[in-house]
């Protein structure tokens, strides 16, 4: 299939220079500025500039799209960029359109996710059909990439439990295409890849609700589609992951130990900002296993390359890894070694600096202030009620057995308090809330 052409983008173009009247440097830290008032930690360059107006780039990453639309005070179709829909077989029950312009038939079904504007957005696709092998090709590729982006757009604001079961129907389609279909050499590398990353994306869905097996299971599985596809920024991911998941299931050796291995992998991507990620998650392990030298080490390195910036090499779902939870994670690994004062200082920041984004990371940190509040060695139980009533009120909009697990040792940590009557009414809030959710 013949690489598709590029089409410029000379409505940004115009915006820049008819109307900012600025150089495509000049733009470029005109977005910086922007982003830092809004608290959006972007680095962009002339050359990213360059990339969005000369078509290479067709659309900003979610970061860039929010800064873009507050800065010109303009959508992304009126800037020229385009989103193209997002097109996958899913063979799960239909979804109506809740604008009811869509029509869904037996053979034709719809999953649908919310943009980050809450808008819905259709992933249409034909069940797949016994007979010839279909001919695959770079359009499919993109289609795995558009579900896994808006994939995780919609679980960082509404958590996991909508979003599981569709997904990995998704991610069966995507494997029966590479099982079954007809496609070029290049195009089969870009889509086994495409359905590593798919495939990790469904591994941390499985994660967020609680079945750390099936998790795990699809992180491997992505492992060795990585090394089948030597994609070395998959292979770091993966790897990332597992360790992740090994600390969440009390396993630190592991956790250092994946976290190590994916370092090795990132090493040669250059993204700082990717490798102290994985920094923190050794620090995580470290932390799990008490070693507090180890953990100060790790986390050392971990803010040393974060301070280096964004890069345009900065992996698109790496846009989560901004202060706040850089903060949230250092504050989860001081409570491990039990520093809780250093923890509750730490979680707090986290939830200021996350500001209206992410609601269900916003939300596991509120909880975990809330505990601080309870354990620390002065507790505070008025302090820990007031944020874990906070942390409730996001119920039921975000759907995470993780944040249901972490209001249940909020809950833990309050009973020994439950003789105040304002930890009392929380408890009986909290048995109401979570009977309903």
């Amino acid at each position: 299939m013949p690489p598709a052409r590029r089409t410029p983008n000379l409505r940004l173009r115009a915006v820049r220079e008819l109307e900012f009247q600025m150089s495509r440097q000049e733009f470029a830290k005109a977005v910086v500025d922007a982003g830092r008032e809004m608290g959006e930690n972007v680095g962009c360059t002339s050359r990213l500039v360059a990339a969005w107006e000369d078509g290479t780039v067709a659309c900003p990453r979610p970061a860039y799209r929010r800064v873009l639309t507050r800065m010109t005070n303009r959508s992304m179709a009126e800037l020229g960029f385009r989103i193209a829909p997002i097109q996958l077989t899913v063979n799960a029950p239909a979804v109506m359109d809740t604008a009811g312009a869509t029509e869904v038939s037996d053979v034709e079904r719809r999953a649908f996710l919310l943009d980050s504007a809450g808008v819905a957005v259709a992933l249409p696709v034909g069940t797949w059909q016994p007979g010839p092998s279909r001919k695959i090709g770079m359009a499919e590729v993109r289609s795995v990439d558009q579900f896994v982006q808006g994939m995780y757009q919609h679980d960082h604001d509404h958590g996991s439990a909508q979003l599981r079961r569709a997904a990995t129907e998704v991610l069966h389609s995507a494997y029966r295409w590479l099982q079954d279909g007809v496609y070029s050499k290049e195009t089969g590398e870009r889509l086994r890849s495409a359905t590593g990353y798919l495939a990790i994306a469904v591994g941390w869905l499985s994660f967020d609700s609680g079945r750390a097996a099936e998790a795990r299971s699809l992180y491997n599985e992505a492992l060795s589609s990585a090394r089948i596809a030597n994609d070395r920024g998959l292979e770091a991911k993966a790897f990332g992951s597992l360790s992740l998941l090994a600390r969440a299931s009390g396993h630190p050796r592991e956790a250092v130990s994946a976290a190590q291995a994916a370092q090795a992998a990132a090493r040669t991507l250059g993204s700082p900002r990717l490798l102290a990620l994985l920094w923190m998650r050794e620090a995580g392990g470290w932390a799990l296993a008490g070693d507090r030298a180890a953990t100060d080490r790790a986390m050392v390195q971990a803010h040393t390359l974060y301070a280096q910036g964004m890069r345009d090499d900065d992996p698109e779902w790496l846009d989560f890894f901004h202060p706040g939870e850089l903060a949230g994670l250092e504050a989860l690994y001081r409570a491990h070694l039990g520093q809780h004062d250093r923890a509750v200082a730490g979680a707090e920041q986290a939830v200021l600096l996350h500001g209206e984004r992410f609601a269900r990371n916003r939300a596991l940190y509120i909880t975990d202030v809330a505990v601080q509040h309870a354990v620390r060695d002065r507790p505070d139980p008025e302090a820990a009620v007031e944020a874990a009533g906070r942390a409730l009120a996001f119920l039921p909009e975000v759907r995470s057995d993780r944040l249901l697990q972490c209001l249940q040792n909020v809950a833990g940590a309050l009973q020994r308090h439950s003789r105040n009557s304002a930890v009392a009414d929380w408890l009986e809030e909290y048995r109401t809330a979570v009977r309903s959710a």
